[in-house]
C-alpha cells in the first residue's frame, strides 16, 4: 500500500508519497538521513491509479519506497538513474519546469 499526501505551497503543488510502511522510519546511511515523517507523507491510502493521477497534478514530487519508486518510473516521471538508495530503500524527487 502507499500513502500520498498533497501540500500545497504558493503555486507549487508537493506531492509526498511513500510505501506505507515506511512511516516513521528514519533511514540512515553514511552521511544520508532521511526521516519519513508522518505529518509530511501519511495522507490517502493509494494505489497506481491514484498515484499517477497526483504525479500528472504535481509541481514537485517527493518519493520513497520501492513500489512507490517503480511505479514513477514506469510511468516515466523519474529517471531510473537519478534514484537514490538509502539503507536500502529507493529514494526520488521530481520537479517539473
Amino acid at each position: 500500500m502507499i500513502t500520498i499526501r498533497v501540500h500545497r505551497i504558493g503555486k507549487e503543488t508537493v506531492l509526498a508519497a511513500c510505501d506505507k510502511d515506511l512511516i516513521g522510519k528514519v533511514l540512515r546511511d553514511g552521511e544520508l538521513k532521511l526521516e519519513v515523517a508522518s505529518c509530511f507523507y501519511e495522507g490517502e491510502d493509494a494505489d497506481e491509479e491514484m498515484l499517477i493521477n497526483r504525479l500528472s497534478m504535481a509541481t514537485i514530487a517527493n518519493l520513497v519506497g520501492q513500489r512507490t519508486v517503480s511505479i514513477a518510473a514506469k510511468h516515466n516521471y523519474i529517471n531510473e538513474d537519478c534514484v537514490l538508495t538509502i539503507a536500502g530503500v529507493p529514494h526520488a524527487q521530481m520537479v517539473k519546469m
